[in-house]
């Protein structure tokens, strides 16, 4: 149902507010550079800070930037079962192609309870879902059989997996069939998932690299491996130094520095990129011929 790059989008501030105008043109910017999908209000778009009505105005201003390019796979996730459900009908209704619905972080629920909070979210909208197990911020991990039991459940299309057990690829192919759409959640793993079955990645680097992030896609999906590891090892500095400092800290600073209008503002409890981040990340950048830096 989805494939290719697709950016895990930051959410832009200034001066404490969503900057929506700068949203907008980072939308456009990302259409326009050969983006598969968006991903507004994800975990890099720092939604644990966005009350209700921001959340929802994220959504609105992606979905009206994209005026129907690209699919939008809306962020619906938390740990609340019942937010989630009110989440994912607000974007329904907007317009949204798909939701993005991360493992209940926090409460740490059993195989079983992941299966009934899923199922609950399946029954409660009709909005295709796309699981997202990233263990390592939620601390719940979603076992690969559990993954397979989630996919006969109508609506649950693709996983975004950063669990970094690329054995996964195979058994949930093998357990929830070839047409289950299968997506990394980690940029340097993202070759490997792809080799191995994955048909994309829900990508931190891709927003600061679209373009670069698309034809490294294009090359995995026409099956050029030697082109596609020629990008990898380009983008490999680049992937790392987006985690140089907590995300999206060091994805906002990269920003800042190729659009003069992109605020590095985050929201604490996260802070800026630290010195050593930002030099990191300008190295990588003037590395994957994004920027020069002097």
């Amino acid at each position: 149902m989805f494939s290719g790059s697709i950016p895990a989008l930051v959410t832009p501030f200034r001066d404490g507010a969503f900057d929506a105008p700068a949203f907008a043109r980072l939308v456009d910017w990302q259409v326009k550079e050969g983006t598969s999908a968006l991903v507004p209000c994800g975990t890099t778009g720092e939604s644990p800070t966005l009350g209700f009505d921001e959340h929802y105005q994220v959504i609105d201003t992606c979905l009206e930037a994209a005026a129907g390019r690209v699919p939008v796979i809306a962020g619906c996730g938390s740990n609340d079962t019942a937010t989630a459900i009110r989440h994912m009908r607000y974007a329904q209704a907007a317009g949204a192609a798909a939701a993005l619905i991360v493992a209940p972080y926090y409460n740490r629920p059993s195989q079983e309870g992941m299966i009934a909070h899923f199922r609950a979210l399946a029954d409660a909208s009709d909005l295709p879902i796309v699981v997202y197990n990233v263990p390592g911020r939620t601390v719940a991990d979603i076992s690969a059989e559990t993954l397979c039991k989630l996919a006969e459940i109508p609506g649950v299309v693709a996983i975004k997996d950063a669990s970094g057990d690329l054995a996964r690829v195979t058994i949930h192919r093998a357990g929830a069939g070839e047409g289950f759409c299968q997506l990394s959640g980690n940029d340097d793993l993202w070759l490997p998932h792809a080799v191995m079955g994955g048909v994309g990645c829900i990508s931190v680097t891709a927003n600061v690299a679209p373009r670069l992030c698309a034809d490294f896609a294009a090359a995995c999906a026409a099956g050029d491996w030697a082109r596609a590891l020629v990008l990898h090892d380009r983008l490999f500095d680049l992937h790392k130094a987006m985690f140089s400092d907590t995300s999206p800290g060091p994805v906002k600073y990269a920003l800042s520095r190729i659009h003069d209008w992109f605020s590095p503002e985050v929201r604490l409890p996260i802070i800026p990129a630290s010195e050593a981040s930002r030099k990191a990340v300008d190295a990588a950048l003037s590395a994957a011929g994004v920027i020069q830096v002097s």
